[in-house]
């Protein structure tokens, strides 16, 4: 892009910008070569209407002027902030992607965003071990000095996000920067927007659909030095964010698991593809050629309530948290936010359909299918 782009905005070019990506049809590649023909995102505007009638489009409506003025007006109501690509505090290795955003919205410090990062993601149906692993993992990397990226999302998200709040911590979410979701994410939404950020290119209030996750996937990559794996089925959307962050010129890592778990087989599938194995925080800050430093005064860890309401049957709940390693039977009730007896007892009744076997060590695991 231009070099005279990296100047501050007026907010009347602020305003156009808007209205130009929420066009339309005009995606990111296609907004950056509009401004580098156009110099402005005013004149594009203007030339858009006839371009797209030479192209066979009749009638192409630019995105209203009042809705981009409310689109403001939200963001500022919440306490946000919309960033510009080009400006000083938009991220610059965010900036490098090709197909990244030229506008996000942000809730708590965007400062954050420039921070050295690494993104952790994964299985939502992840399993005790490897929400444990993502958390551990996140906690060490933080205490190093570097900022933890995910997408809030059930399972291994989650818990990188908890194990990185005492040292800061970027949620990108594929709805609105204030759509929480899953709901029994609240106090985790809150919590981020008091130690780190949380990001979207997504308008205030939008509900995430699913043609939403992808384009937060490359997000979460395009922040980041790097994107760790940690429990993916062979199609996860785990591995779009692998793969974009390949795209994007960024390390893709992955953590290895039992080859009769399915939710290892999309990170088997990594590593067999070339994805540096790890199994340590400090692998994984050696593959991104990053010194093991710990950081001087990290805040006070944070306690998080992320239970949902209704707590849901524990069947299915103890089933994700399984997998064919050992897991402790305390460890699946905490999960579960349950007693250690009610869970004995749902596990019985797993074992005698053959679902799953209870070990030596108080542990279950998976039974072979």
């Amino acid at each position: 892009m231009d070099s005279s782009l990296h100047t501050p905005l007026q907010e009347a070019e602020k305003l156009a910008r808007l209205r130009l990506y929420r066009t339309r049809n005009v995606g990111p590649v296609t907004f950056r070569r509009l401004l580098n023909t156009f110099e402005s995102a005013r004149a594009a505007l203007d030339a858009l209407p006839d371009m797209a009638r030479r192209g066979g489009l009749r009638n192409l409506t630019t995105y209203p002027e009042a809705h981009a003025v409310e689109e403001f007006s939200a963001i500022d109501r919440i306490g946000g902030r919309a960033l510009f690509s080009g400006e000083d505090d938009f991220p610059a290795l965010l900036d490098m992607a090709e197909d990244a955003p030229p506008i996000l919205m942000t809730l708590g410090d965007p400062a954050h965003l420039s921070r050295s990062s690494i993104a952790i993601v994964g299985a939502r149906n992840a399993s005790v071990n490897g929400r444990g692993l993502a958390e551990t993992f996140a906690a060490e990397l933080g205490d190093a000095g570097q900022l933890i990226i995910s997408g809030m999302a059930r399972g291994i998200d989650t818990a990188a996000h908890l194990g990185a709040l005492p040292y800061g911590t970027i949620a990108v979410l594929a709805g609105g920067v204030d759509v929480i979701y899953p709901r029994e994410n609240k106090d985790l939404h809150a919590r981020i927007m008091e130690c780190g950020t949380v990001v979207s290119e997504m308008a205030v209030g939008m509900t995430p659909q699913g043609r939403h996750f992808p384009r937060r996937n490359r997000i979460i990559s395009g922040l980041s030095r790097g994107v760790v794996v940690v429990e993916a089925a062979e199609r996860s959307g785990s591995l779009t964010t692998a793969r974009f962050a390949g795209e994007q010129g960024r390390e893709v890592l992955a953590v290895p698991g039992s080859p009769l778990d399915p939710r290892s087989h999309g990170t088997a599938k990594l590593i067999r593809d070339g994805a540096t194995l790890v199994i340590s925080s400090e692998q994984i800050l050696e593959a991104l050629g990053a010194p093991f430093e710990r950081q001087l005064a990290p805040t006070a860890p944070q306690i998080v309530d992320v239970k949902t309401m209704d707590p849901p049957p524990l069947h299915t709940p103890i089933l994700e948290l399984l997998s064919h390693a050992p897991t402790p039977i305390d460890e699946i009730a905490r999960h579960c936010d349950a007693s250690t007896s009610a869970v004995r007892a749902v596990l019985l009744e797993l074992e005698l359909a053959g679902r799953i076997r209870c070990v030596s060590g108080n542990s279950a695991v998976l039974n072979r299918s």
